[in-house]
Order: structure tokens, then sequence, then C-alpha cells
């Protein structure tokens, strides 16, 4: 049985404060349909896709409120999956969650070609603070908004819809930590789902970063991590000038060898497709990044055992 899967990286350009949630969702279903235009089983959208990305604001009462979704569908964006239902089409999309309990988190799900939710994310590693900085024009205020996710890194076996493969999903800033990737290839993940909201600048403040070396970041973890983890790769933004703030793209998708097979070339709405066989998956997974064969947890620890880095003598 072929396992190739046809993905497609549906980047936005940016969602501006006074845009109507309608309108943001009529963007998603048309990145939707040219993605099935284009032959996609699987369409990745970005972090906090229904939204600006609100989190660069002090925020408080309604206006805070109505940013997140109380459960997912919900008839606002139940339109996106009634058309991907059409259409056949699976997704991953990237959303503010508040929970029943009155919890808040930066969230993810993967809904299947039927419309059903076959698995959800809660994000893990929260930049920026929970006090604005004094003085900023624009904050990272995700401490202030999300709680810690907790439910750890799960593992979608996504059945013949997606060609038995092994899925996993991580949020914007987790695509750094290779701790993130490895806890899901230890799970056998064949290929990762990752949307971000990127700033083109330094958000906690330095002057060091330019919106082209944040781009190479964004693309070098990606094409780094899919290599010693002998996966797929799909990392998707949302980008350009956002409310004055600017955002990278460098949308993506890479293969198994780390190799970069797709690219965004602009900072705007932009679908670009591959074909990504799992069964490539194989050689790095059997091979250099054999796990049963090759790595020695006895060794790994502090990994887990510490959070800062200690000088030892």
């Amino acid at each position: 049985m072929s396992r190739i899967i046809r993905i497609a990286a549906a980047q936005m350009g940016p969602t501006q404060r006074t845009d109507s949630r309608a309108d943001t969702l009529a963007r998603l279903i048309t990145l939707l349909e040219q993605s099935a235009q284009q032959g996609a089983e699987l369409v990745v959208f970005p972090e906090l896709a229904l939204t600006t990305f609100f989190p660069r604001w002090l925020l408080e009462g309604q206006e805070l409120e109505d940013y997140f979704e109380q459960s997912m569908p919900n008839p606002n964006v139940q339109p996106l999956f009634d058309r991907a239902r059409e259409l056949g089409v699976s997704f991953y999309l990237g959303y503010a969650e508040l929970t029943p309990e009155g919890q808040r988190f930066n969230t993810s799900v993967l809904v299947g070609p039927q419309g059903q939710i076959m698995g959800k994310y809660r994000k893990i590693h929260l930049p920026g603070s929970v006090e604005p900085r004094p003085g900023a024009v624009y904050q990272q205020l995700e401490k202030r908004y999300f709680e810690y996710g907790d439910m750890g890194f799960p593992v979608i076996h996504s059945g013949p819809a997606l060609k038995d493969a092994i899925i996993g999903m991580l949020i914007c800033n987790d695509r750094r930590w290779p701790e993130a990737w490895r806890c899901l290839a230890l799970q056998g993940m064949e290929l990762l789902c990752v949307g971000y909201n990127s700033a083109a600048y330094d958000p906690n403040g330095g002057d060091t970063e330019s919106a082209a070396l944040r781009t190479f970041h964004a693309q070098l973890v990606a094409q780094s991590n899919s290599y010693m983890n002998a996966c797929w790769s799909v990392a998707v933004a949302k980008a350009g000038d956002e409310d004055g703030s600017g955002l990278i793209g460098g949308s993506c998708i890479v293969d198994p060898d780390g190799q970069i097979v797709a690219e965004a070339a602009t900072l705007g709405d932009e679908v670009v497709a591959a074909d990504c066989d799992m069964d490539q998956c194989f050689q790095g997974k059997s091979k250099m990044f054999n796990f049963e064969a090759h790595r020695r947890p006895q060794w790994y620890g502090p990994i887990t055992e510490q959070v800062g880095a200690i000088i030892r003598k």
C-alpha cells in the first residue's frame, strides 16, 4: 500500500485586530479549497489561526474573552469543518481554548476527513512573560493568558484516512525544543505538524535578531529535528504586518533527511503542497536514528532532572 500523503502548508497573511471573525474564517476556507484543488489530503494551518496574535497586547475583560473558543467546533467555526468534510480533507488548526473549568490553553487539533477531531495538543513551551515589559509597544504575554499544556506529547494513529501515519503536533515555540520532538519520535512519529506566529524581531526586547535570521532559525529547527527524528514536518506561519507588528513567514514542508521540499515565497495567504511518503522515514529510523540500537538513556538524566544549566567543576 502506498503511504504517500499529499500535504498542504496553508500559510496565512496577517489578521488585523479589526478583522471580523467571519472574514478570517472565509480566508481559512479559501485556503482549504485551494489546498484541495492541489490534491491535498491534509492541510496545516497556523497557530491561533482564527484571530490576530492577541498576546502582543495587555488585555482584559470581554475583549480578551472574545479571542477564546469555548468548544471545538462551535457555530463560528463549523463552516470550516463542514467544507473540509465536503472535500474529504483533514486539517490541523491552532486556536485559543477556554475549557468548561475555566482553563485557558494555546491549543491545536487534528481533524479527520469526516470532520471528526482525531487528536488535541496544548502548547507546553510558553514564551514571554506574565507581566508586561515597561515601555514596550508590543508584548509577549502568553504566560499571562495561557496555562502550560497538560497533555504531554501525544501521537495520533491516523488510520486509513491518512495512510496509517503516526502524527504529532507542536505549537510555535515548542518546535525550538528538541525534547518535544524526541518524546514524539519515541512513540514512532512519522509526521509533525506545527503552526506558528513568530515575531520578525526579538519579542523580548533585544535588537540582535533580524527577520531574516529568525526565518532561518524557524526553518533550521524544522530541518534539523526532522533529520534527527527521521520524520516529515510541516511548519506553517501566520506572517506579515499584523497591526504594525511584523511576523515572519518561511512556511515549509521538510522531509526525513532534513531537506525542504516545499516553501512559501510570500508573507501572505499562500498554499504550498508536497507528496510526503511516510515510508521514507524508514531509512533514518532503522539506521542512523535507530533508537533501540543506539540510545543510552541512562546518561540523559539531566534533561528531566533540572531546568536551568548547572556548571559543574
